[in-house]
């Protein structure tokens, strides 16, 4: 790819922006982009997290949210996905050698780009995948990250056809066995609207398909076992009770309640746990809350907007 970002004629990339790459954990190359408020003073900056297989590209219109609200916002893709590195010479499968390499780039991503180019104070917004690198990096965050609003974080797997249990134990016996590169299914071919699981809105569903159609090199196919072994090892480590005692960053938990991918009760017992972190449920909203349609959306983004201190609600009501 030559250029850092791309458009589409319904996904313009928005204005007051710089993007390039950085050099992750062992050289790989991460893409990244920082959008500027227009705002004559900016009341801090999002730092964005997308979930797998997202791309910069698939929150232009959050982005703009954003920025029209006076925060900037910085993002990149995570290794293996999107515009950065892949991990294998077939770049559709979705691998991670160790979810450390995650956390790596995140590091870098706050020192090499965050930290001297962008504002203070600073908020970290994540979806899914990425949430669960945040909240298993919140930890070491503290003097760094004010706040974190989490959207359907992946703290468990639901709908397959095995357990999570049996899924964890074949994913660990195939990278054991050094067949981590393998997928357990073949890569899907795009599905219409009908019947997916991830949002109700079809204009936007259809806008992000139309990214990967417009751009193949952009997009993910299934994961790989040593992604599921890193990955689920992951969520059982966020999840227990000593991990999240060590959070001390104040955490709004998004949990929309028809979501197939990461049951309710998962995140309802991860807030059970979690003494950071407030749950705000969105009554019938699927996984990809940045997606949906405007009546479960504008509630995540107003609920993100009355708990990060300088947006719409700058003393919001959502003090943890």
């Amino acid at each position: 790819m030559d250029e850092p970002l791309y458009a589409t004629p319904d996904n313009p990339v928005p204005d007051n922006h710089f993007s390039g790459f950085f050099e992750g954990k062992g050289g790989v190359k991460i893409r990244y982009a920082v959008f500027r408020s227009a705002a004559r003073e900016a009341k801090g900056t999002i730092v964005l997290l997308q979930g797998r297989s997202e791309t910069i590209e698939k929150y232009f219109e959050t982005i703009r949210d954003f920025t029209a609200r006076g925060l900037w916002v910085a993002t990149f893709d995570w290794r293996g996905q999107g515009g950065s590195g892949r991990m294998l010479s077939d770049q559709r499968r979705g691998h991670v050698a160790r979810f450390s390499d995650y956390e790596a780039d995140l590091k870098q991503f706050l020192e090499q780009v965050v930290l001297p180019d962008t504002r203070l104070p600073f908020y970290i917004v994540a979806h899914s995948m990425g949430a669960l690198v945040a909240l298993s990096q919140a930890p070491e965050l503290e003097s760094r990250i004010d706040r974190m609003a989490l959207a359907a974080p992946f703290v468990a797997l639901a709908g397959q056809v095995m357990s999570q249990r049996s899924i964890t134990l074949i994913a660990n016996t195939a990278s054991l066995f050094l067949l981590g590169g393998r997928t357990f299914r073949k890569h899907p071919s795009a599905q219409p609207f009908e019947g997916n699981v991830l949002t109700a809105d079809r204009r936007r569903y259809e806008r992000n398909q139309a990214i990967c159609d417009a751009f193949p090199d952009l997009s993910l196919g299934q994961p790989t076992a040593r992604w599921l072994k890193e990955t689920l090892g992951a969520i059982a480590r966020v999840s227990r009770q000593e991990h999240l005692t060590r959070i001390r960053i104040p955490t709004l938990l998004l949990c929309p309640t028809a979501d197939p991918i990461v049951p309710r009760a998962a995140i309802n017992d991860l807030a059970r746990k979690f003494r950071a972190g407030r749950l705000i449920e969105i009554d019938g909203a699927r996984h990809e809350l940045f997606s949906e349609a405007d009546r479960y959306r504008a509630q995540a983004m107003a609920a993100i907007e009355a708990f990060i201190p300088g947006s719409l609600a700058e003393h919001g009501a959502l003090e943890a």
